[in-house]
């Protein structure tokens, strides 16, 4: 581990040196190849004795979306999940007292979250919809193996949106610094992936196509950020000014792409022309999480972030029951989706559906298993004799 954080450190020097310009674009973007490489292997799970998930990071996926707290310690992560969830999490007045992944409950606008954990390794077990991780504090240098980042880190490659929890009081350079291990570890925030296709071939060398005026790459570029992977054919189109990161980033194919909020904690302790400073920031959402201020707009926001579907289920000869609703993703949020949420054998006794809208006053529609779903859409199945 030593030796892959040294070269690290010794590539992220050698760049700092390098001036940017077009003369050093191939020897930069060969240097940032590498250093995706490096990272790479710092994200890997060793062999046992090396440090996998670690003790209270093995959390199973579940559920249908997943919530992490990131943030320096003492900034309020624990007393901001006590709050939204109230699942006790240790506080304190001094600075690293979250040592676990604590899992928490939310119930928000009908969706419910059962949930159940024992450190050390137990089973997890979540049903419906949201869960909150109260992921340790980040420290800088997480992302080259420093304290527990790495393992706080992979833990927030699973989930679905971040919340990066700021102090008020303390400079927003955390910020940046908890940006940069995130994006060294391959999560990329509030980005779409690279609209480039870059697809590999048996023989015909490196072919470099644009479809737009691109700056940052050139073919010898390309080439040398190939020749590191050992790519040496490989047909390359961009769509847009794409930058050497972003080639890399699909080269690599292990990036994850994810909205971000961030929480600005303790604005109880600022002035008012601080906080309009503050306001400025993209995807910003400010509270005090000791006074409970505008933790209702946290939870919109939340909401909004993780694009969620809220479906009502009508059993014949019955009212809708809007006190469970089933929980889609809106990526995913056809009929066809809504029965393998409910069971994955409702499709082989599907035979159409009936869909009111959300205020289920007007007719119901018959659609086919394709029909994609709206928000607060009513639905019955209607199954084959």
């Amino acid at each position: 581990m030593a030796t892959v954080m040294q070269k690290i450190k010794d590539i992220e020097d050698e760049m700092a040196r390098t001036q940017k310009n077009k003369a050093t674009a191939h020897h930069l973007g060969l240097l940032k190849a590498k250093l995706a490489k490096l990272r790479r292997e710092l994200l890997t799970p060793t062999s046992k004795g090396g440090g996998g998930a670690g003790e209270g990071f093995d959390v199973t996926k579940s559920g249908d979306s997943r919530v992490g707290l990131v943030g320096f310690p003492s900034v309020g992560k624990s007393t901001l999940l006590n709050k939204l969830t109230g699942t006790f999490s240790e506080v304190a007045s001094y600075e690293f007292t979250t040592l676990t992944c604590i899992p928490g409950v939310i119930t928000y606008r009908g969706a419910k979250i059962q949930s159940y954990m024992l450190i050390n390794s137990s089973p997890y077990y979540a049903q419906d919809i949201l869960i909150l991780l109260d992921l340790p504090g980040i420290i800088e240098g997480a992302k080259d193996g420093k304290g527990r980042g790495r393992q706080v880190i992979s833990t927030a490659r699973t989930c679905n949106c971040i919340l990066i929890v700021l102090d008020a009081i303390k400079p927003i350079t955390h910020k940046r610094l908890i940006e940069k291990e995130l994006e060294g570890f391959g999560i990329r925030l509030n980005k779409e992936p690279p609209n480039l296709t870059f697809r590999k071939k048996d023989k015909g060398g490196i072919n470099l196509t644009s479809t737009a005026t691109t700056t940052h790459l050139d073919l010898d570029t390309v080439k040398a950020i190939c020749s590191e992977y050992r790519i040496h054919n490989a047909d390359i189109t961009l769509r847009y000014d794409a930058t050497a990161d972003d080639l890399i980033d699909v080269i690599e194919g292990s990036r994850v792409y994810m909205p971000c909020i961030y929480v600005v904690n303790k604005i109880d302790q600022i002035t008012l022309e601080e906080l309009e400073i503050l306001d400025k920031l993209p995807h910003y959402c400010p509270i005090s999480a000791h006074l409970e201020w505008n933790l209702d707009g946290l939870l919109d926001k939340i909401w909004e972030y993780l694009s969620l579907t809220r479906i009502y289920t009508k059993p014949k000869g019955m009212n809708p029951d809007y006190e469970d609703p089933v929980i889609l993703s809106s990526k995913r949020r056809t009929v066809e989706d809504f029965c393998n949420r409910i069971h994955k054998d409702m499709l082989k006794q599907f035979k159409y559906a009936l869909v009111w809208g959300s205020s289920a006053k007007h007719k119901p529609q018959r659609v086919g298993k394709e029909h994609e779903l709206e928000d607060e859409d009513v639905v019955q199945i209607i199954k084959k004799v």
